[in-house]
């Protein structure tokens, strides 16, 4: 009785990882509106949004849009050049609407709109140090002006990003020892530090982190972007291009000054 050969390799290979998908907050359900400002983002940065795969969040909204209204939308984006591939996970009026039509929910892209205090790591496991006799209370520490993630040594990068390339540091911050190419992308949950230049995308505070800070020895990036807060090259001043830069969140608002600036 001769033996049967079976086959156990898979014919394909799926990994769950961290990719870089548009997040559109929608808090005023103009459909004109909306599909007219993607149009402006798209013509603005081509290389950027063209084609760019779009998630949509309806949970700055009241209420759910009814289909009809959901569908006009997202006609509206592909027509101006985005792709929107799934919606934001909210309620269950969320779920229903995206059974509807048809599109995926992913849960991830509501988290730094639900945090109650983005700016607060997870707690360090330094608490774990053998306590002595004595219950001296320790000093609270004052928030640095950059804030890892977390507790996790950072992750290093030593060789070259490359286009199409994507390096993501989870729940910690990333440094880059050479450069990030036109194309590439650099993910951090906490900081970002380049000590090179930079000619690609960097997002630091991926999930959120307001503390979070991009650093960089020769900026011409494609776009840089803090906690969902972004910039891309037109909007940058023309005398920072090619200087040592830094990237950092105040107030909402996303600010750029050389290195070596006062």
């Amino acid at each position: 009785m001769s033996a049967v050969a079976m086959d156990y390799e898979p014919a394909g290979e799926l990994k769950i990882g961290q990719v870089g998908i548009a997040n559109l907050r929608v808090r005023t359900l103009d459909v004109a509106k909306l599909a007219e400002e993607m149009r402006s983002r798209v013509q603005r940065a081509p290389n950027l949004f063209h084609r760019g795969a779009v998630v949509i969040d309806f949970g700055g909204l009241a209420q759910v849009p009814d289909v009809a209204t959901a569908r006009a939308l997202i006609d509206g984006l592909r027509e101006a050049g985005a792709l929107p591939v799934a919606l934001a996970y909210g309620s269950s009026d969320t779920q229903r609407l995206a059974e509807a039509l048809g599109l995926p929910l992913l849960a991830k892209f509501r988290a730094q709109y639900e945090r109650t205090d983005t700016a607060a790591p997870t707690p360090a496991p330094a608490q774990a140090e053998p306590a002595p006799a004595r219950k001296e209370k320790a000093p609270a520490a004052a928030a640095p002006a950059v804030t890892s993630a977390s507790a996790s040594p950072g992750m290093i990068h030593a060789a070259l990003v490359r286009s199409g390339q994507q390096i993501y540091a989870d729940q910690r911050d990333l440094t880059v020892l050479t450069g990030v190419g036109a194309g590439a992308e650099v993910i951090a949950d906490g900081s970002v530090h380049i000590y090179g230049p930079l000619r690609g995308r960097a997002l630091a505070g991926a999930q959120g982190n307001e503390q979070a800070r991009i650093f960089c020895r020769e900026f011409h990036a494609e776009l840089v972007a803090i906690a969902g807060h972004y910039k891309v090259l037109e909007d940058i001043p023309a005398e920072l291009r090619g200087k040592a830069v830094q990237v950092w969140l105040q107030d909402g608002q996303l600010h750029l000054a050389a290195l070596d600036a006062p």
